[in-house]
């Protein structure tokens, strides 16, 4: 039974996460669950769980009187938050390089590894969402600064919803993919200089092919 409910659950998150990212639903625009439970053909209950699933994406917002609504997601917001990202994080991994264990190296290659697998499986957006986080906080595990890790650790709560976006319509992966592999092999060389600068060059990438295409969705929105 569990099983079925997750199931659906789980169908009603992706179908509600596609038709917000693709731009189908609209900022600020209500959801409301008999409707989408009705049109999804589901009961209530699992229309409500996949809505505080995607409040946890950053995809809906629950406000006072006014219930479920989309978040805006423009190309506007994107810049800041990478940026600052790429700053914090590429300060975290020179700071962890001439530290970081032998062990915590051989854990982000078993998480690499997860990575790959993850793809194509049910929920793959949101396995490789984390395992990315796991994978990118393990390589600045040597740098024993837990404030930036916190700070860090929020920045990447805030470009999730993006990242997916990147991860779903994109195409961010394959190349996500060979910059993890370099990226761990320049750690495992212990090369800072080349190490930072590839990171950097990762995330700033992904600023702006995420900004290419909101900006194309805004546009064929007019």
């Amino acid at each position: 039974m569990s099983i079925v409910y997750k199931t659906r659950t789980q169908l009603v998150v992706e179908t509600l996460r596609e038709k917000i990212l693709s731009g189908e639903i609209k900022a600020g625009q209500p959801l409301r669950q008999a409707a989408l439970a009705e049109e999804l053909n589901v009961s209530r209950i699992p229309v409500r769980e996949a809505l505080l699933q995607l409040e946890a994406e950053g995809l809906v917002s629950f406000e006072p009187h006014k219930g479920a609504t989309a978040t805006e997601l423009t190309a506007s917001q994107v810049d800041e938050l990478f940026e600052l990202r790429a700053m914090l994080e590429a300060d975290l991994l020179a700071s962890s390089i001439p530290h970081i264990s032998d062990e915590k190296l051989a854990e982000a290659t078993e998480l690499l590894s997860r990575l790959d697998k993850a793809l194509g499986k049910e929920n793959a957006a949101n396995t490789w969402s984390e395992l990315n986080s796991d994978y990118h906080n393990c390589l600045y595990s040597g740098a024993n600064r837990p404030q930036t890790q916190d700070l860090v650790n929020t920045l990447n709560k805030n470009a999730d919803r993006y990242i997916r976006m990147h991860l779903l319509w994109a195409g961010g992966i394959s190349k996500a993919e060979s910059e993890h592999n370099e990226l761990l092999a320049l750690c495992k060389a212990r090369d800072v200089e080349k190490s930072v600068a590839l990171l950097k060059q990762h995330i700033l990438g992904s600023r702006d092919e995420i900004k290419e295409f909101l900006s194309e969705r805004e546009r064929a929105a007019e």
